[in-house]
């Protein structure tokens, strides 16, 4: 049997592109965004007694990648990229109905005009992303402090992130500076290259679309030095 799934929201978040999205939500804290409901959803009848929670559960479409189809191996980047586990066994992308989920906090609850929109604290999740459920999340059910984590039981590492004076500049003639440059330097202290160039001389400079803004940086063993940063359209 086939069955059709509707949007209930769309994500509006600081990633305009699946490059250098935290693996996990929590990762770059500074890196908030908001759910606004659409549809049927879109009201506030939908919403009320959410406020009494602090944190609640996304469930997604990995949009971006429904068309390519999925695999029942994947190489986790937490193994390197280089050793495969089934599907079921990691929290890939490419999946058999491309449903992901995240755990996020609520930082507020609002209505813009007609608009009803949650507010989240940080998340994983791309500009745009298709929200299809959303549950409170429940302490004494849902956090399970004899779990095991498998191959991701510990935080990832993190790499020391710099700017250049170039970057700094360019940096400070942005509005909410301040924010942006720490969200920069969250997202970018996970290290968004593919696993298997960690660890590995890497002369490439790379790009990322945060917000409006174009970021190039380079990696150099355990250093990220962001080099230029750019409107885009300038």
């Amino acid at each position: 049997m086939n069955y059709s799934l509707t949007p209930v929201g769309h994500i509006q978040s600081p990633f305009k592109e699946k490059f250098a999205v935290p693996r996990q939500p929590g990762l770059a804290p500074s890196a908030t965004a908001f759910i606004a409901l659409c549809g049927d959803a879109n009201q506030e009848d939908a919403v009320r007694g959410l406020e009494q929670f602090s944190h609640i559960w996304v469930l997604f479409l990995f949009d971006q990648n429904l068309a390519k189809g999925w695999t029942p191996t994947v190489r986790p980047p937490r193994l390197g990229g280089n050793e495969r586990v089934g599907v079921f066994a990691s929290r890939a992308t490419f999946r058999p109905n491309g449903i992901g989920m995240s755990v996020v906090s609520i930082k507020g609850i609002r209505k813009a005009g007609n608009q009803v929109i949650i507010d989240i604290g940080s998340c994983d999740l791309v500009d745009g992303t298709p929200v299809i459920d959303i549950k409170p999340y429940i302490p004494y059910s849902d956090s399970i402090t004899e779990a095991q984590g498998g191959y991701a039981a510990e935080i990832p590492d993190t790499l020391n992130v710099a700017f250049t004076d170039l970057a700094q500049t360019q940096l400070t003639k942005q509005k909410d500076a301040e924010h942006k440059t720490q969200v920069i330097r969250e997202v970018l202290a996970q290290d968004p290259r593919p696993a298997y160039k960690k660890g590995k001389k890497d002369d490439k400079e790379y790009a990322v679309h945060l917000f409006d803004l174009n970021v190039k940086f380079f990696v150099e063993e355990r250093l990220i030095t962001v080099t230029t940063i750019e409107a885009f359209g300038d």
